[in-house]
């Protein structure tokens, strides 16, 4: 399969619409030797498969016709603006760090939607101070304009307050917040803020 059968099988993708340039030639597929046989008629025909009287199956009308084929335009437009995102771990040595190298491996997948990936991390911040937390990596990578520091390994990952859920254990503090593809729930009274 190339590149340009993908992307047409990508989503967005409607076959009626990428088969058929005019509702005319949809509705003539639609249409058997024997109709013209004995109709005679191009546009008898056309009109009896439109009413759902003749044809091969269940016929959509015109004006889901001309809203499928502007949808399937919009996402082939979308498909070629499209700009390949350049992914932080690319072309950096991690080998020998084994929570850098996971989430190398898993950059992709999660920049296209295809994986979701949660992090815990338990270290020490810069005051001393042992905080843990979960990450939703994808959030991160949208939101931390800055990840190749991390891959570059001049800056250590660690939990933020902003991360699905952040404790500093000297502190006491503790936060957890919503991301896109996440939420954080609770089931005993007060385990979380």
């Amino acid at each position: 399969m190339d590149e340009d059968e993908r992307s047409r099988n990508g989503p967005g993708y409607d076959p009626i619409a990428e088969e058929f340039a005019t509702y005319e030639e949809y509705l003539d597929s639609q249409i058997t030797g024997t109709d013209m046989y004995y109709l005679e008629d191009v546009e008898l025909a056309r009109h009896l498969v439109e009413l759902g009287i003749r044809g091969n199956g269940e016929v959509i009308k015109r004006e889901e016709f001309e809203q499928r084929k502007a949808a399937a335009e919009a996402a082939h437009q979308a498909r070629l603006n499209r700009k390949p995102q350049k992914l932080a771990s690319h072309g950096k040595d991690v080998d020998g760090f084994p929570l850098l190298e996971a989430l190398r491996d898993r950059e992709e997948a999660v920049r296209n939607g295809k994986l979701t990936t949660i992090i815990f991390i338990r270290d020490r911040n810069a005051r001393g101070h042992e905080v843990s937390g979960y990450i939703d990596f994808a959030h991160r990578l949208k939101s931390d304009g800055n990840m190749e520091t991390y891959f570059e390994r001049s800056k250590r990952l660690m939990p933020h307050q902003s991360d699905l859920s952040f404790y500093n254990w000297e502190t006491h503090l503790s936060t957890s917040n919503p991301t896109p593809n996440f939420q954080v729930g609770c089931r005993a009274h007060g385990c979380c803020h």
